[in-house]
C-alpha cells in the first residue's frame, strides 16, 4: 500500500473496521505442498491482525515465515438491510508473544478444542494485500469491491 494514495489508506481502516465486527475468521496457508483451512480468533492491532489458534493442531507451524491468507465476514448473520461483506488480507505471518492489553482484547481462550485442552499460540499478519466485499439487496443488488495494496 502507498503511503501516498489516501484512498487505499482509508479502505485499509474500512477493511479493519469490519474484522473488528467478527471474532473468528480463517487463515489459510499451505502444509506439505497442500492448501488448507483453519479457524482464527482475530484481533486488529494498528495495522496488524493478531491470530490466536490452538497449538495442538500444528497448523501454525506452517504459517509462520509464510505468506498467508487471512478472511472473515458476516455471511451466516447479517440481515439484508445491513449487508454482507468479506474481508480478505494476505501478507507474512510470525509468531508473537501478545502484550497483556493485547490478551485482554482476545477475551477468554476456549477450555478445549476438539476434546483437548485448548494450548494458545498467537502469530502477527501484516497484510500487503486486502480486498474488501460488499453485497447489498435492493433494486440493483450490486456487488461493492475494494481492492487495497
Amino acid at each position: 500500500m502507498s503511503s501516498d494514495d489516501p484512498t487505499s489508506s482509508a479502505d485499509q481502516q474500512l477493511a479493519f473496521e469490519l474484522l473488528r465486527r467478527a471474532d473468528y475468521g480463517r487463515v489459510v496457508a499451505s502444509m506439505r505442498a497442500l492448501p488448507f483451512l483453519a479457524v482464527a480468533r482475530h484481533i486488529v492491532v494498528g495495522g496488524q491482525i493478531l491470530l490466536r489458534m490452538h497449538k495442538g493442531y500444528g497448523y501454525h507451524q506452517a504459517c509462520v515465515g509464510s505468506v498467508v491468507a487471512y478472511g472473515a465476514d458476516n455471511l451466516d448473520g447479517a440481515s439484508a438491510r445491513d449487508g454482507q461483506w468479506t474481508v480478505q488480507c494476505v501478507g507474512l505471518c510470525e509468531a508473537v508473544e501478545p502484550t497483556n492489553a493485547e490478551l485482554e482484547l482476545f477475551g477468554p481462550s476456549p477450555h478445549f478444542a476438539d476434546g483437548e485442552l485448548f494450548d494458545p499460540v498467537y502469530l502477527r499478519i501484516e497484510p500487503q494485500v486486502t480486498t474488501v466485499h460488499t453485497l447489498h439487496t435492493g433494486h440493483d443488488r450490486r456487488l461493492q469491491r475494494v481492492r487495497v495494496r
